[in-house]
């Protein structure tokens, strides 16, 4: 049990640990990305390269984020938070996703409406695509980083099932922005190519639509998952069936009557059980049998941060009313 108990403890903290790792490498690497990108935008004029350089910036914020949210999560339940400051990371998620909704995605299609109307060559595009390759190397790290971090929570699951059932939001956050990010890179070259050689820069400013486009999509995907947590989503099918296995091997308990799980937090929650307990049972003994069983899943499910354990009434006790 006890080896148990350090195994769960180490991975809970290593998982931890890869997530805040990922989300620094992203922030310095977007940092000197986004810097980059906007000398190179002013020196060439281009649209793509503008908009990629918005889009590093709004990364930058969102990794910001994202770490304040981590911090706020930290915090210990106290009087006016009984259970905890966990679900403060779901909040700032939802704000990442509004950002790169509303800052990524539609600064990126403006931008890029606007050059397709008033179309402009771009000067100097030798600069342009050394600094996308470059751009492309930066991202690709920050994008290594952010996989090893998801991997691990990822399991045996697809990446789609993997984003889905996930209750740490900044795994998967950091995952889908970097992976926009490199794809963002790959469009705006290509765009940027395209403009070159066929001397039109309408493709330029295409490029930045379709960026914003990509931009938004992941917006909607991420404000979709981190509005399910924000609500109150229940615990993964996993955990609900090992907790569903450890209070039922209890010699005691007859029978779970009802468990219902809350998602309190990336590594919080709440369990609230019903149980049917032998007839004969006085008020003592189910009061130390209640406190035992709750030891037991504190002990076995670090995850459980609140448990609650109500007995099932017996018929003879109901007063109809």
């Amino acid at each position: 049990m006890a080896r148990r108990d350090t195994v769960r403890k180490a991975c809970t903290i290593t998982a931890q640990h890869d997530n805040t790792t990922a989300l620094y490498a992203a922030l310095f690497g977007n940092l000197a990305i986004a810097v980059t990108k906007f000398i190179a935008a002013w020196i060439t004029g281009g649209s793509a390269m503008l908009t990629e350089g918005v889009h590093s910036l709004v990364d930058c914020g969102n990794e910001v984020l994202l770490l304040y949210g981590l911090k706020r999560a930290a915090k210990p339940a106290d009087a006016t938070h009984p259970v905890g400051y966990g679900r403060e990371l779901y909040f700032w998620s939802f704000v990442v996703a509004m950002m790169i909704f509303a800052l990524g995605a539609g600064i990126s299609i403006y931008e890029g409406v606007i050059h397709i109307l008033d179309p402009a060559p771009i000067s100097r595009p030798e600069i342009t695509f050394i600094v996308f390759g470059l751009a492309f190397v930066f991202e690709s790290i920050t994008l290594w980083f952010a996989w090893q971090a998801f991997r691990k929570t990822k399991g045996h699951h697809s990446i789609w099932q993997a984003v889905r059932r996930s209750k740490d939001p900044t795994s998967f956050t950091v995952f889908l922005e970097d992976s926009a990010a490199l794809m963002g890179i790959v469009i705006a070259t290509a765009g940027t190519a395209i403009s070159v050689v066929t001397k039109n820069p309408v493709w330029d400013g295409a490029a930045s639509v379709a960026i914003g486009i990509l931009l938004a999509c992941v917006a909607v995907v991420l404000a979709r998952e981190s509005k399910q947590l924000l609500v109150g989503e229940t615990a993964d099918a996993e955990v609900v069936a090992a907790l569903r296995a450890t209070v039922g091997a209890h010699p005691q308990v007859r029978r779970i009557v009802d468990l219902i799980t809350v998602q309190l937090g990336a590594e919080q929650v709440f369990a609230a059980f019903t149980l049917e307990f032998p007839d004969e049972m006085t008020v003592p003994d189910l009061e130390r049998l209640i406190g035992a069983i709750g030891g037991t899943v504190r002990k076995t499910h670090l995850e459980v941060t609140r448990i609650f354990v109500r007995p099932e009434p017996r018929a003879q006790d109901i007063v109809a009313l």
